[in-house]
């Protein structure tokens, strides 16, 4: 019988990087992630026929059939989508009254004509600013102001686009959203882990946003000194919202973090304080009742709008998260001797696979990094403050800076920059921090094992 699990073990691993050369290709990972769900679900079901998996006992095929396709987006839903609907919100509200575009245009004043100041410092404020927002409409609505000042700087296309989309990689190591998306992920593998919260990341999630955009500002500045600059592309940058917002509105950029940190607020009610101040700093609820209604419904809209897609993405990756458990037995016949038991061995292969987080691989958790963490996950008791921040390494660095994400993919469009012009700056800094916080994780938590 432990042939026909290697078998089916083989052919789930077979099926697994057929998942990374369909994300690679830049295929509907929506579409993806359900199909991969029906093919784990049903060869666990088949392989439990034959002798039993371990992950269905007691259950019936309607169980599993239940836990996957209806139990998985409904607990997704429950304990992340409110989460980004109102990080969305939130996102649309600095957008729409003009902090975040201030925030920009004071940095580039204070840079003057510099471009290697004014480079860095608007990394600085996009890692800022991207702490709280998230999806792909808020990223374009930055985008649009920082890379023609970045290009009308003569930042050569390619080394404007790599640091613009670095940037907001060392942000979301502190975002908070993006924190609840794992977070939901590691619940998923071992239901303990779900009691993991922001505050006791938080130390862990600046260290890494800050090794992050150094890495990113070093490679940036290291490419700049081989390229000559280049004043062609005079583009100016979007001009809506002109007039500056308060410098007391600045705060809300950092504000949901402060509130959940220091004040232990809840996170949606954090996000609502947060934009209600930035409408109230910048003079926005004005008009009567009826027109701040209109206006609030409009922004909570705008930014559901945003996150549309990521949140299909979302619910079927639940799906797969859920399968990966019931198919988790099967890699750990063909991988359980392979991952180590001793925190600093296992530090060391996060750091070696840092790439495989690239194209949605299998260190990926928002990829095929679900069954790696099941197998990881079975293989010992890891505690959840040590391997928490390894698959985070592993997951923010290479996807936020990958191809496959959707604001890279249309900076590409965008920039008109080439492909392979971007990886050569993207792959080796992705592998560079994870090589860098692997270290950090290992001397700050390496001990709890």
């Amino acid at each position: 019988m432990q042939a026909v699990n290697v078998i089916i073990g083989i052919i789930m691993v077979l099926s697994f990087f057929g998942l990374v050369w369909y994300c690679v290709k830049g295929y509907n990972l929506l579409v993806g992630f359900f199909v991969m769900s029906v093919l784990w679900t049903t060869i666990s079901l088949i392989g439990n026929s034959i002798t039993p998996n371990s992950a269905m006992e007691g259950a019936t095929i309607i169980d599993v059939l239940t836990n996957v396709f209806q139990t998985g987006p409904e607990n997704y839903g429950k304990s992340i989508l409110v989460n980004i609907f109102f990080g969305a919100f939130f996102g649309r509200v600095l957008i729409d009254t003009g902090i975040a575009a201030t925030l920009i245009r004071k940095v580039v004043e204070l840079g003057g004509d510099k471009p290697r100041i004014t480079m860095s410092l608007l990394c600085i404020v996009t890692t800022i600013i991207f702490t709280s927002m998230t999806g792909i409409g808020p990223v374009i609505s930055i985008a649009v102001i920082v890379l023609p000042i970045m290009l009308s700087l003569g930042i050569p296309a390619p080394i404007a686009m790599f640091s613009f989309m670095g940037s907001i990689m060392a942000g979301i190591f502190g975002n908070i959203v993006n924190f609840k998306q794992y977070q939901a992920i590691f619940a998923t593998a071992n239901e303990s882990y779900g009691t993991y919260d922001y505050n006791t990341y938080f130390p862990f999630g600046m260290i890494a946003l800050v090794v992050a955009l150094i890495v990113v500002l070093v490679v940036s500045n290291v490419f700049l000194s081989k390229k000559k600059v280049s004043y062609a592309w005079a583009v100016t940058a979007d001009s809506s919202n002109s007039a500056d917002a308060p410098i007391i509105s600045w705060i809300c950029v950092v504000l949901p973090v402060i509130g959940v940190i220091l004040f232990k607020i809840p996170i949606i009610l954090a996000f609502i304080i947060s934009g209600l101040f930035a409408l109230i700093t910048c003079g926005k609820l004005r008009g009567g009742f009826t027109a701040v209604c209109r206006m609030l419904a409009k922004q909570f809209a705008d930014g559901a709008i945003d996150v549309a897609p990521m949140i299909g993405f979302l619910l079927t990756l639940s799906m797969f998260n859920n399968a990966a458990n019931y198919a988790s037995p099967y890699f750990k016949v063909l991988l359980g001797g392979v991952i180590p038991e001793s925190a600093l061995l296992l530090s060391i292969l996060f750091a070696v696979l840092t790439p495989l987080g690239f194209f949605r691989g299998p260190m990926n958790l928002v990829g095929c990094g679900a069954a790696i963490l099941a197998v990881v996950v079975s293989v010992a008791a890891w505690p959840v403050q040590f391997l928490f921040p390894l698959f985070a390494i592993t997951t923010i660095a290479p996807q936020h800076l990958d191809v496959t994400q959707s604001w890279v993919a249309w900076g590409f469009g965008y920039t008109k920059v080439a492909t392979k012009d971007y990886l050569k700056m993207s792959i080796p800094t992705g592998w560079i921090i994870g090589i860098i916080l692997c270290i950090v994780v290992y001397v700050l938590y390496g001990g709890f094992v």
